[in-house]
């Protein structure tokens, strides 16, 4: 273990509100409405995808990449869900998702349809882009896998969820659908 952690004690209760930010609030809102349950890793803040490899371990799950994407003239935004451990070629999704010349969107964006500033992306923030305007592309290999994580909105804190409830009721609940794709090793 490294210096990263706030405690390495999980929960399977909400936090205290009391020092949390409402988006974060409004994620286990959502997660008790629907009845679904969680593990809960308080932690330091975790930028990058290899800040997460000990947070994984403790949380026995898999990492996954999310990464907040558009074409070229910004008129179309993707949030991709894959393996921490695959690298990620525009190139290779782009012919998947018919759309060529994919980079990473500017913040604005990732802000405004979801609720999320750079560093915390995450599926949940889909629960706040309320007009659809971000599409979910999960690769197959997330899919396989009984269980992900994600950050409740903001990257101090990451959550340990059944890959079944992501797809049989979170997204159904908020209107998203999402589209596999298959990315190479």
């Amino acid at each position: 273990m490294t210096d990263l952690y706030l405690n390495t004690n999980l929960y399977t209760i909400r936090p205290e509100a009391e020092g949390r930010l409402k988006k974060e609030l409004k994620v286990y809102d959502l997660l008790e409405s629907l009845n679904i349950p969680f593990t809960r890793l308080d932690h330091d803040v975790t930028p990058t995808i290899e800040a997460c490899h000990d947070i994984d371990k403790l949380l026995a799950i898999n990492i996954c990449k999310n990464l907040f994407l558009c074409n070229a003239q910004k008129t179309r935004f993707y949030l991709l869900m894959m393996p921490g451990d695959k690298k990620f070629k525009t190139s290779e999704l782009g012919k998947q998702i018919y759309s060529p010349r994919l980079s990473f969107a500017p913040a604005e964006f990732m802000e405004e349809y979801l609720d999320i500033t750079p560093g915390s992306v995450s599926v949940m923030g889909l629960m706040n882009d309320t007009d659809n305007r971000v599409e979910l592309l999960v690769d197959e290999d997330v899919l396989k896998e009984e269980y992900f994580g994600c950050h409740p909105c903001i990257n101090t804190t990451s959550l340990k969820l059944k890959t079944t409830d992501l797809t049989d009721k979170i997204l159904p609940h908020i209107h998203h659908t999402m589209t596999v794709v298959r990315l190479s090793s």
